[in-house]
């Protein structure tokens, strides 16, 4: 099979990740698979946990980075956030491109047992490509859902293609 590009908005929020070869990573809503390879790509002992609530974006992610479940770097489970079990304080970070959970209803339970499985000083990262009138309402729910469990949040941008990230600080 012909290796699939990783699309620039993508390739982006990976980079401002700064994932290190160690990092225990969770990727929330993995669809298909772009970045949990461009994750798994920088990952050495590190493992990339990759959970969606779709079946077909869990074969999809599985399909591309078969190479990556078979050298044991990366997990794929079609489940909820909500129910997720990941033991206390085991991820470095999280990650989520286009996840609406953070923004369009309420999330504290979620936002709560993210804030619980990060390591002291762990980050979780919120990436959105977005119509600009959504954004100030994006940016307004999703901070203040990670604001009210601890984490320290700074908004960072790219202008093309255009994409707006959220990043909350343990």
């Amino acid at each position: 099979m012909a290796r699939q590009q990783i699309p620039p908005r993508i390739r982006w929020a990976v980079d401002t990740m700064d994932i290190q070869p160690d990092d225990h990573v969770l990727e929330i809503g993995c669809g298909p698979g772009a970045g949990a390879e461009a994750i798994c790509d920088l990952l050495e002992t590190g493992k990339l946990f990759a959970i969606d609530r779709s079946e077909s974006g869990v074969d999809r992610t599985r399909r591309r980075n078969q190479k990556y479940v078979d050298a044991g770097r990366l997990t794929v489970r079609q489940i909820d956030l909500a129910t997720l079990r990941v033991p206390v304080k085991r991820l470095t970070k999280v990650f989520a491109f286009n996840v609406n959970l953070f923004w369009v209803r309420e999330c504290a339970d979620e936002v709560a047992l993210l804030h619980e499985r990060l390591v002291p000083g762990g980050s979780i990262f919120l990436f959105y490509e977005a119509r600009p009138e959504l954004v100030p309402e994006i940016v307004r729910k999703a901070s203040s859902a990670l604001t009210a469990v601890g984490f320290r949040v700074s908004v960072v941008e790219q202008k093309a293609p255009p994409v707006i990230g959220l990043i909350g600080r343990k």
